[in-house]
């Protein structure tokens, strides 16, 4: 058998399996991303039979005409923000003190990660008894505290419902976070750590001159997926608040479902996740490009 008939082989066997999955993704991914955009250009109520194509209509509607998206659009903006920056540092301070060699670390990198796979939901109606103001664990505890004054209507104030909100996330995301900074730490040359402290380099110094450099496609990774996640942020705050008080925790995401779901104005729903999917594409493909060309020169 000569080698090309042998290549030929392995790429018919490839072929053969890779087809099936490549049949799911093309049927659960590709096709509904696609009759998305085409629905967006077109106004549909979910039940008739035909839809009405209207060109541009639904997405200068959202732009120009609904009083929520430019709301929506902010919190999205103050969520993805807040997500880039806190679920990150703590989950690297967790994994850099979860590295070290102390007693029970393995039970507690199973407590810090627990919370992400409890369903969004289930966490969303969790923190949301927690955060009653009148029968909430906050509450009881600002009352053993003599703090009472402190107590909030948590999800009720417009003022601060977001970032309560954010708070259940930031509890469930950490996790992630940790774990994989704990991978990227297992990388991390042993050998470079004790050089450095032979040489009298400190704690301080050892991050910053060894540690935090092995780490740069750990914090890439971490990075790009903390923009996805929160840019289509929806389940902790469908849970929540579902939106109010008078659409202060609104999202994108959510936004949209409630446009197809509830108003029953699919087009506009899909036109709204299409400005999604843009505004993703932008933040992630650009920061991509610049951690890899950044990756080439050092």
């Amino acid at each position: 058998m000569t080698p090309r008939k042998v290549l030929s082989d392995a790429r018919s066997q490839a072929v053969l399996l890779l087809a099936p999955a490549l049949v799911i993704y093309l049927v659960f991914a590709i096709y509904p991303m696609i009759d998305v955009v085409i629905l967006s250009f077109q106004k549909w109520n979910g039940l008739d039979p035909h839809r009405q194509f209207v060109g541009t209509v639904n997405y200068s509607d959202i732009f120009t005409k609904d009083p929520v998206f430019w709301g929506a659009f902010r919190n999205t903006v103050i969520w993805t923000i807040l997500s880039v920056i806190f679920p990150p540092i703590i989950g690297l301070a967790l994994a850099l003190g979860l590295n070290q060699p102390i007693f029970g670390r393995n039970t507690l990198r199973a407590v810090y990660y627990l919370p992400v796979i409890i369903a969004p939901i289930a966490v969303a109606t969790m923190w949301r008894w927690m955060y009653d103001p009148f029968f909430g664990l906050f509450g009881e505890v600002l009352g053993m505290l003599g703090l009472q004054s402190w107590n909030q209507d948590w999800l009720g104030n417009r003022n601060i419902a977001l970032y309560s909100a954010f708070v259940a996330h930031l509890w469930q995301s950490v996790g992630f976070s940790m774990v994989l900074f704990l991978a990227g730490l297992q990388g991390v040359n042993k050998t470079l750590i004790e050089a450095a402290r032979i040489d009298g380099a400190g704690r301080w110094n050892v991050f910053r001159h060894v540690t935090m450099p092995a780490l740069k496609t750990t914090i890439t990774i971490v990075l790009v997926l903390s923009i996805i996640s929160s840019l289509k942020a929806f389940d902790i705050v469908y849970g929540l608040t579902g939106g109010g008080p008078a659409q202060s925790t609104q999202m994108l995401a959510l936004w949209a479902f409630t446009q197809s779901m509830q108003i029953f104005d699919f087009g506009r729903g899909s036109a709204i996740s299409v400005v999604l999917l843009l505004i993703t594409l932008a933040v992630v493909v650009p920061y991509l490009r610049w951690s890899q060309k950044r990756e080439e020169f050092q």
